[in-house]
């Protein structure tokens, strides 16, 4: 059979709409012109730049999934993962910031937020403050509900006590969605949670985790001490507190997966770059064909993981059943994780000694990579939720 000359082609999964390319198209230039000089001195430095972080709020980054009611862009899942994948070709120390203020506290906020923490929060996390989500603690890892932090019931709110680790943004965050078990007359009334800002007394960060990887990037102890809380700090309904993680936790694991794409996506760039400049016995490194292989299957797992993520991230904004949606991100985020850390690892290959130091991309690339398969649910819980799918356990 044959097919007219003037037949479209069929369109890829992964192409854009021109505004969606015009905004990544944004984005990578705000990446490579604001973000990218100051890499270096962020990962040794351990910290976010305070003046990246107000050009990202110029930007309009730190309110892309800000509804536009609360002076946010109203982007999608799809053109914040969009924003994530971009800024992490440059740096996915900086990504992770923007992902979870928009995807995880602006989401959880403008899902389950009451109209008077809709009005006070969102406004807020889309002109200047820096949110941060809290759930897991020291014996509360992938058992993310094995909580020890509590809410006590007392009067018309609650006092929170407890330490919570690994907090994101937590060394600048104005705002944090707390996780806690809440406790009436000394039962048990389910996982709940609540919205902190930095004019509740009683809350501090602790302790900042010098990390291997996404070094700019703040990771924290909060210390909840005797924290009073109204009854307008409760997010949702008493004992939504799981219902709220596993909805708002599907679309982050969609962020991280978009976070390891960029990642790999950048280093295949920097390997790409070198082995056409990178000359040994006469010619450059990239006319041999091992190499050239390298490179290649860089290239497919690169688009197969993209195919995954952006079409998790489309499911995301047809608000597909939660079931389905759950599967999609976990396959994304297990299947970008596994490709981020391979190709790091190849690429530090293909720059041979100068892959192993400092003064070449390679080597912050790898150590980036690692966090990918362990935070927001390791590989293996992500293969337990696809296997749990394949079995009819979320049926």
């Amino acid at each position: 059979m044959t097919t007219s000359a003037t037949t479209d082609p069929v369109r890829p999964l992964t192409e854009l709409a021109a505004d969606e390319k015009q905004f990544r198209d944004d984005v990578r230039g705000f990446a490579e012109q604001k973000v990218a000089p100051l890499v270096r001195e962020m990962d040794r430095d351990a910290a976010l730049s305070p003046a990246l972080l107000r050009q990202l709020f110029e930007a309009g980054l730190m309110g892309l999934g800000v509804p536009a009611e609360y002076g946010g862009r109203g982007g999608t899942h799809f053109m914040v993962a969009l924003a994530i994948e971009e800024l992490s070709r440059v740096d996915p120390a900086v990504a992770v910031v923007v992902d979870v203020q928009n995807v995880l506290v602006a989401g959880a906020i403008a899902a389950w937020g009451s109209v008077e923490q809709k009005r006070r929060h969102l406004t807020a996390l889309a002109s200047d403050t820096v949110g941060a989500f809290s759930i897991s603690e020291q014996g509360a890892g992938s058992d993310a509900f094995a909580l020890e932090t509590v809410a006590r019931h007392d009067g018309d709110g609650y006092v929170l006590s407890g330490r919570k680790s690994w907090t994101t943004n937590g060394a600048e965050a104005g705002i944090v969605v707390v996780f806690a078990q809440v406790m009436v007359n000394g039962q048990k009334r389910g996982i709940s949670a609540f919205v902190l800002d930095r004019s509740i007394p009683g809350w501090s960060v602790g302790r900042k985790e010098d990390k291997l990887g996404i070094r700019a990037s703040s990771t924290c102890e909060l210390v909840l001490q005797d924290v009073r809380l109204g009854r307008g700090a409760l997010l949702g309904p008493v004992g939504a507190g799981f219902d709220i993680a596993t909805s708002i936790l599907s679309c982050g694991r969609i962020g991280i997966a978009a976070q390891m794409l960029g990642l790999a996506q950048g280093a295949h760039q920097a390997a790409v770059g070198y082995a056409k400049k990178r000359r040994q016995f006469g010619q450059a490194i990239g006319s041999f064909q091992a190499v050239q292989f390298d490179l290649a299957r860089m290239a497919i797992d690169i688009d197969a993981a993209r195919l995954l993520v952006y079409n998790a991230a489309r499911l995301a904004d047809a608000r597909c059943a939660l079931p389905l949606l759950i599967t999609a991100s976990a396959k994304a985020k297990y299947f970008a994780s596994q490709v981020a850390e391979r190709v790091a690892s190849e690429t530090v290959e293909v720059f041979g000694g100068n892959g192993f130091v400092k003064d070449f991309p390679a080597e912050k690339f790898y150590r980036d990579a690692k966090i990918g398969k362990i935070y927001e649910g390791t590989s293996n819980m992500q293969l337990r939720i696809v296997a749990s799918d394949l079995l009819g356990a979320l049926r």
